[in-house]
C-alpha cells in the first residue's frame, strides 16, 4: 500500500487535480439537449449551444479560454499540445512500460499498478471516447508526460477541440 500512498499524493498536487477529481450533478437531460443544439462556430471559434432550464432556454457559448477557467487548467495558448516522440517514450519507460514501445498506442495493462491508477484516472476524467480505456491515443501519452516532468501542456486546446469534433464530426462521446 506504500506505492500507493505515493502515487495518491502524487495526484493531489496535480496542476489539473481539479479536472480528474471535482465532481458536479450533471443531469442526462441537460448533457444531451447540449448535444442536441450545439453548433460549432468558425468564424469566433466558439461552440453555441442551449440548456433548457425551467422550461426556458439559455444561451451557452463556449471557448477554450472558458474550459481553461472552469476546469482552472494553468496553461495558455501558448503552451504545446504535443511533445517529441523520444520524451514520450523516456517517459514512458521511467513510469515501468513494459509493452512494445513501436505501437501506436500504450496499453494501460503493461504500467506498474500504482501508474494504472494515475492513467487511468486522466483517460478517463479527460477522454473523449465511450469506451476502449485500455489504449492510449498520442494526446494521452502527452498529457501524462506533461504530468509527470511538470511540463507545461495545453489541456484546455485538447479538451475544446475534442468537443468540436463531437459537434463536426457527428459522433458524441
Amino acid at each position: 500500500m506504500v506505492v500507493f500512498k505515493e502515487i495518491s499524493e502524487f495526484m493531489k498536487h496535480l496542476l489539473i487535480q481539479k479536472a480528474i477529481t471535482n465532481q458536479h450533478k450533471v443531469f442526462k437531460s441537460h448533457v444531451a439537449h447540449f448535444w442536441k443544439n450545439a453548433s460549432y462556430d468558425e468564424v469566433n471559434d466558439v461552440i453555441n449551444s442551449s440548456l433548457s432550464i425551467d422550461g426556458e432556454d439559455k444561451a451557452i457559448i463556449i471557448t477554450e479560454q472558458l474550459v481553461r477557467e472552469v476546469l482552472e487548467f494553468p496553461d495558455d495558448d501558448n503552451s504545446p499540445t504535443w511533445f517529441p516522440e523520444r520524451m514520450v517514450k523516456g517517459c514512458m519507460l521511467r513510469m515501468g512500460y513494459n509493452g512494445p514501445l513501436n505501437k501506436a498506442n500504450y496499453l494501460k495493462g503493461c504500467f506498474m499498478k500504482p501508474y494504472k491508477i494515475f492513467i487511468n484516472s486522466v483517460i478517463h476524467a479527460l477522454s473523449h471516447r465511450k469506451g476502449g480505456y485500455d489504449a492510449m491515443k498520442d494526446y494521452q501519452m502527452c498529457m501524462l508526460t506533461a504530468l509527470v516532468l511538470n511540463k507545461k501542456y495545453n489541456f484546455s486546446r485538447i479538451v475544446f477541440h475534442y468537443m468540436k469534433d463531437n459537434i463536426t464530426s457527428g459522433s458524441k462521446s
